[in-house]
């Protein structure tokens, strides 16, 4: 996936759970897919406009509330298009989806991502993660190293040796968790277990 597909799929997915405006969209995100994948409105922005473009988003424009103030506030909808467009994304099962820069992304996810799927990603980023721990210790093999480029390697082979730990028990979990169908009324994600807030239920 890149760069920009992956923030399309995510902004897609987000809109699949409910309309939003800009601001509450680019907090959504962040808190998504983390600190790391911050991103500013000069990202997002045309982004939605993309999407806009290819019809996979809709725009609802609400006169301004403050007196003397003349913006609108924008809400991004997800259309039919759209939703189908999420879904293509989220079926896939090639590299690029445990590539290092989309499996996070793709992980965000998962509770809108069919279970075979959850694991062939699953598995391909262990396997991956597995050749890369394989490939250091093969390059530590006859060299002498300083003190500080040591302990730099070692750092990565725990991180990498944890990440595949946790990966497993990831699979092993969804190996054993009952299958529930994405959208279902089993399913988590699903709008009954999410209603609109009211003013009994904030």
């Amino acid at each position: 996936m890149r760069r920009r597909e992956m923030l399309e799929f995510a902004v897609l997915g987000l809109l699949h759970e409910s309309p939003l405006h800009g601001y509450e969209l680019r907090r959504r995100l962040n808190t998504r897919l983390g600190a790391f994948r911050a991103l500013s409105f000069g990202t997002l922005y045309p982004c939605l406009a993309s999407l806009q473009g290819q019809e996979l988003v809709s725009v609802d424009r609400d006169e301004p509330r403050a007196a003397g103030s003349r913006r609108q506030r924008i809400t991004y909808t997800i259309t039919d298009a759209g939703r189908e467009a999420f879904a293509a994304i989220a079926g896939r099962t090639d590299p690029s989806s445990w590539a290092d820069d989309a499996f996070d992304v793709r992980l965000a996810f998962f509770a809108r991502t069919e279970r075979e799927v959850r694991l062939r990603i699953l598995e391909g980023r262990r396997a991956r993660l597995a050749e890369q721990l394989g490939a250091m210790r093969a390059a530590e093999q006859g060299e002498r190293l300083d003190r500080w480029t040591a302990a730099l390697h070692s750092h990565g082979e725990d991180a990498t040796e944890r990440a595949v730990a946790w990966l497993d028990e990831l699979i092993d979990a969804e190996r054993r968790a009952p299958q529930v169908r994405p959208g279902s009324l089993s399913d988590p994600a699903h709008p009954a277990f999410n209603p609109p807030p009211t003013k009994e239920n904030p």
